[in-house]
């Protein structure tokens, strides 16, 4: 039997579409349903594509759509009232409507259990991730713990009725929420300020934030002492930083002039950048999978981090097939130090993991590499804190740059062949003394690195090559990040290449 509120929008589709999706066996997974102008129209189930088979669209189809749904706002959406399905319009030149994507809109509850100690804390938290991944299930989920489990005064500002459903009536999936709407986009950092002035809130609620304004917004409601729990345009929390648009939301950024004195005690140029305030957003928390969250709990230290150089690494959190939750702290020694520690340790030679400076050698590849084998080292990029040089063999000769250097500093220069990530893995595994028993595992480990990087950069990838049979594993867990891969190239060199989904 088809859940009522999904036949709510069966219900405005063409006759011929709806009685088609309704025989489907997987009517209950339905994810969109798209009605191009011209074209057959098309059902999107999760990893299917289903054609209605018979006519095109005709315009006469999407005019009954459009009849039958309410007015479309200014970001070209619109909804069916009291539910949660979003009917987003393609225009041509003269603004005719000629195409459609019918979403389904589902509550879902029971996926905030994963961070709710966090949501509890009246941190505020930035949710991020890819189109699709479940950013607005979790602000409505919040939404209705909040208000219904804690008692707590929110009010969720719905920019395109997508956390409280089309309507003058929120849907139930919010809980005891208050609801304003956004008569325009190009509102909402005014919807959140009247929020804050006239309705006492505890808690505000905003998805996709995007603009200058709106992040202005997001601060002085922050520094109202109003916990704020919203979603904003990025995958990485880098992303975030790199965005002059949004880069306050984490901090910002600014440049500061050293003196000679300090730039040479950090060992850095005169000009280096550095976080300009404190975060809006406490906590950053990155979708990176339907049950898999990586949580940044102190933003401000992950940024300081990133604009070292260095990658800070988040907490994991990874919700298992038989419903526990696993927990991956961040590893104690990427915790940044004080610059007390730093200067009480000029003198000292640290005893943790080897540092390694790359001269013509990927930095990239190689921490991904240290990451998939797991062994004890770290990527260095000055020179004075390095325990080795490496370099490949053209850059090597006596005389050159580097090779003064590393004489100069009285250090090892080790040298592979090409600046190539198997001949980087080559090195550490001779180096690490990793044993063959390890392969298997050392490749899936990368296939892990790798498709986090894809997810994060949105291209391509090429990860070591490896026999038949391990390629076959790491294609099989390409598909567990739902990305796609294919192999490339001849043996013995014959690898994977891991695509964006």
């Amino acid at each position: 039997m088809v859940d009522e509120e999904l036949l709510k929008l069966l219900e405005v589709l063409p006759p011929r579409v709806k009685q088609s999706l309704l025989e489907h066996k997987d009517i209950d997974s339905l994810i969109e349903v798209i009605l191009d102008l011209g074209k057959s129209p098309e059902a999107r189930f999760s990893g299917i594509v289903f054609y209605v088979s018979g006519d095109l669209v005709t315009q006469d189809d999407i005019d009954f759509v459009v009849s039958k749904v309410g007015s479309f706002s200014g970001d070209n959406r619109a909804g069916i009232e009291r539910t949660l399905h979003r009917i987003s319009c393609i225009r041509n030149r003269t603004g005719k409507i000629i195409g459609l994507t019918c979403r389904v809109g589902r509550a879902i509850y029971g996926t905030n259990d994963i961070i709710q100690d966090v949501m509890e804390s009246n941190k505020n938290l930035l949710f991020l991730g890819p189109p699709g991944i479940g950013k607005t299930t979790k602000l409505r989920e919040a939404a209705r713990i909040l208000s219904d489990q804690f008692g707590k005064r929110v009010v969720v500002v719905d920019t395109s009725n997508e956390i409280g459903g089309d309507g003058d009536i929120p849907h139930s999936g919010i809980g005891r929420a208050r609801r304003m709407q956004v008569a325009a986009p190009e509102l909402q950092h005014h919807v959140m300020i009247e929020a804050v002035e006239n309705h006492m809130p505890e808690v505000i609620i905003v998805d996709e934030i995007g603009t200058e304004l709106e992040a202005t917004a997001c601060r002085t409601i922050a520094e109202r002492g109003v916990q704020l729990i919203g979603t904003a345009h990025g995958i990485a929390l880098e992303n975030v930083l790199s965005n002059p648009t949004l880069s306050d939301l984490v901090g910002g950024v600014q440049t500061v002039i050293l003196g000679d004195e300090e730039a040479k005690r950090r060992h850095t140029q005169k000009a280096i950048l550095e976080r300009k305030a404190p975060p809006t957003f406490d906590v950053v928390i990155e979708i990176q999978e339907r049950d898999k969250f990586a949580l940044y709990l102190d933003v401000a230290k992950a940024i300081d981090t990133l604009l070292r150089g260095k990658l800070p690494h988040p907490e994991v959190r990874l919700r298992m097939g038989d419903g526990k939750i696993e927990v991956k702290k961040a590893p104690v020694e990427m915790v940044l130090p004080t610059d007390e520690e730093v200067a009480k340790s000029v003198a000292e030679k640290d005893a943790g993991p080897v540092k390694i400076f790359p001269f013509g050698v990927n930095k990239g590849q190689m921490e991904r590499a240290i990451s998939a084998l797991s062994v004890p080292a770290q990527v260095v990029m000055k020179i004075d804190e390095a325990d080795f040089v490496l370099t490949t063999k053209a850059k090597a000769r006596p005389g050159t740059k580097i090779a003064n250097a590393a004489e100069d500093h009285n250090l090892p220069v080790h040298v592979i062949k090409k600046n190539v990530a198997n001949q980087i893995m080559k090195f550490l595994k001779y180096y690490f003394k990793v044993g063959e028993e390890d392969r298997e595992d050392v490749a899936l480990r990368e296939i892990d690195e790798a498709a986090q990087t894809v997810q994060k950069t949105g291209k391509a990838l090429d990860v070591n090559p490896q026999n038949a049979y391990i390629r076959r594993l790491q294609h099989q867990r390409v598909e567990e990040f739902d990305l796609r891969s294919e192999s490339v190239g001849e043996e013995p060199l014959r690898r994977l290449r891991i695509y964006p989904a």
